[in-house]
């Protein structure tokens, strides 16, 4: 643990709840991609099969169980809420996101540390949470406006990937024997997935003006 994986864990616990305060308190998903979020489940379900098998730490523990609850709740108020599935963009969020899966499975299946089943599972999480935002960022280019609490969102979430990355840097330069390629590796195409949401987030910031994105 050190400030930046802190820091990055809070901006991505920090995202989470910007979601759902978005879903439950305005009663809508308008802007949201429910195939990203079925990919984080897919995500943290995949990273965290080692939840009752290996304790590290309490802190450890509990974030593991707040990710993955809080991603399966906002994929069951997508799906089955009365209220928050009518206002779904439906027809914006038609990402073929099976292709994404597929792919980073067979990944994992060739570039992993050790050829055991969790590692695999590890392996095959870390490079699809890499890709799993595509389908949100399609769907906000597809709509052109942002609102404020869903760019919040995608703002926080890449931070924390970014935040990730000093956390490694940190890490490689603290201990001798870090060996963390892969995550690097993911963590670095992730973050250049948000460049784009990143410009046009700050200049929105700075013109103090709505959040629009090119289509």
């Amino acid at each position: 643990m050190n400030i930046f994986r802190f820091c990055g864990d809070m901006c991505h616990l920090f995202s989470i709840l910007v979601l759902l305060l978005k879903i439950y308190a305005t009663k809508s998903c308008s802007g949201i991609s429910l195939k990203t979020q079925e990919l984080y489940v897919v995500v943290f379900l995949a990273r965290y099969l080692n939840l009752f098998t290996a304790f590290i730490s309490v802190y450890n523990t509990v974030m593991k169980v707040v990710f993955i609850g809080s991603s399966v709740a906002i994929v069951c108020c997508m799906r089955w809420h009365h209220a928050v599935k009518r206002s779904y963009d439906r027809d914006l969020d038609t990402f073929k996101y099976q292709f994404l899966v597929l792919a980073c499975f067979l990944l994992a299946l060739v570039l992993h540390e050790k050829f055991t089943f969790l590692e695999i599972c590890w392996a095959f999480s870390i490079y699809l949470e890499a890709v799993a935002i595509l389908p949100q960022l399609v769907l906000l280019q597809r709509s052109g406006n942002v609102d404020n609490l869903t760019g919040q969102y995608v703002f926080f979430l890449g931070a924390y990937r970014a935040l990730y990355i000093l956390n490694w840097i940190y890490r490689y330069l603290t201990q001798p024997h870090f060996n963390g390629w892969i995550s690097c590796f993911s963590g670095l195409i992730q973050t250049a997935l948000y460049a784009d949401f990143f410009y046009y987030y700050f200049i929105s910031w700075k013109s103090n003006s709505k959040l629009q994105l090119p289509a």
